[in-house]
């Protein structure tokens, strides 16, 4: 199998913004999406009031409910650095993201619907998703109050040109209003993006650092950055991580991008830390050749008895 070009590899962050840890910085993207998903308790306690939720809306608020339980279960396994745990965080805030992009899209293509529609002086089409809950509360597309009714008969006739046109989404985002909206909405998701990558890579440092120190393991890192060799899969069968549903799930989340979670990249920087612990510290003292006179003396071992022919000069 040919190797892939280091260039054409998915990133992998070896610190959160340059200043932390992967593991705090996964602890604080964890930490951000729960604050996030709270929206959706919220949410759903908008109905006691009476308030009317779209089924997009109800289906958003439900997950986000879900996720919420998941994520608060998963976060203490980032401190204590378990394997399958934080495989199936990092997958979760994979499908998260594109959960959410969906979401965001639907409603964004709703709200430039709307902004359409405002400036068309028609109503938003029933057709977009959570088009009804926008038309209600947006407050501009079909006020209580519509003051131009009582304009003069000049603004009527604007009006009435105005409303021959259909809302549309392209109409909607150049709308000068609206591309600081889009801006705002492409940099979160790039900044998402970025969330994704640390999160991945912390992931694949815990899985590796997890399968350096197993006993069984045979993963061999060369520090010299010669060896590209796969790790062993820590959910193989046989293996005490490969039992029961969560050896099943885990064989599966490892087997999408197997060449990123286990490839060989002995330049890591978990590999020399770990490599390091495992170094002797102690600092030789005292004479060339002291150390090893020590050690044959209590092996037994010292030099060879000299022969009885032999003459002292």
């Amino acid at each position: 199998m040919a190797i892939i070009p280091r260039w054409l590899r998915i990133p992998r962050p070896k610190s959160f913004l340059y200043i932390m840890s992967l593991r705090t910085g996964a602890e604080m993207i964890s930490l951000s999406m729960i604050f996030n998903k709270i929206t959706g308790f919220y949410g759903l306690l908008a109905i006691l009031t009476g308030f009317h939720l779209s089924p997009l809306q109800l289906c958003m608020y439900l997950y986000s409910l879900g996720a919420l339980v998941l994520i608060a279960f998963l976060m203490p396994h980032i401190r204590k650095q378990s394997p399958f745990q934080c495989l199936a965080l990092a997958w979760f805030y994979l499908i998260d993201t594109v959960v959410n992009t969906a979401f965001t899209s639907a409603f964004a293509v709703t709200w430039f619907l709307a902004v359409s529609a405002d400036e068309s002086h028609t109503h938003i089409p029933s057709s977009a998703p959570g088009s009804g809950t926008i038309d209600d509360t947006a407050g501009f597309t079909n006020p209580k109050n519509n003051l131009s009714k009582s304009a003069g008969a000049a603004r009527d006739a604007v009006a009435a040109a105005a409303a021959a046109g259909t809302p549309s989404v392209g109409h909607g985002v150049g709308i000068e209003e609206s591309i600081p909206s889009l801006i705002v909405v492409v940099l979160l998701t790039l900044i998402r993006v970025y969330f994704i990558l640390v999160m991945m890579a912390f992931a694949r440092q815990v899985l590796r650092q997890h399968m350096y120190t197993s006993p069984s393991s045979k993963l061999q890192v060369h520090m010299d950055g010669s060896s590209d060799a796969p790790a062993d899969d820590p959910f193989a069968i046989g293996k005490s991580g490969g039992q029961g549903w969560k050896g099943k799930l885990g064989r599966i989340m490892v087997k999408v991008g197997r060449s990123y979670w286990l490839g060989g990249q002995a330049d890591d920087d978990w590999a020399r830390g770990l490599h390091g612990r495992f170094r002797s510290r102690k600092l030789v003292s005292g004479p060339p050749g002291t150390l090893e006179r020590e050690r044959r003396a209590r092996s037994g071992t010292g030099p060879p008895v000299p022969p009885p022919n032999l003459v002292k000069g």
